[in-house]
């Protein structure tokens, strides 16, 4: 492709689109650490205690009419930021999955089942 086209080695590649590439022996990792410490950090949650389990299995959502609503605009910008992780960490895509379920209208459950 050098003879046809003008380029540059820039090497290996180590960062891409908010992914960290690291070339092994034994092959490629993917990791987004800084990006989801970065979505703590902006979420206010950086110090809350870590989960073993995801979802709680018993956990029953519904559009849940008479509860007040969160901000929607906040809401959405954390399924997005979390949707992106997913390339990485595809054991988040099906809780991800059902609490993005609820982003037209969000309330308070779906606002706690995000957290």
């Amino acid at each position: 492709m050098a003879s046809k086209f003008e380029m540059t080695d820039l090497g290996k590649l180590t960062y891409y689109l908010g992914i960290e590439v690291l070339q092994l022996d034994g092959g490629i990792i993917l990791k987004q650490e800084r990006y989801a410490a970065k979505i703590l950090e902006e979420a206010g949650m950086i110090d809350c205690n870590a989960a073993q389990v995801l979802l709680d299995p018993g956990l029953k959502l519904s559009k849940a009419e008479k509860e007040e609503g969160i901000n929607n605009n906040e809401f959405r910008r954390n399924i997005g930021c979390l949707r992106y992780l997913i390339h990485t960490r595809p054991d988040l895509a099906q809780c991800v999955g059902v609490v993005s379920r609820y982003m037209h209208d969000p309330k308070v459950s779906h606002g706690a089942a995000l957290k």
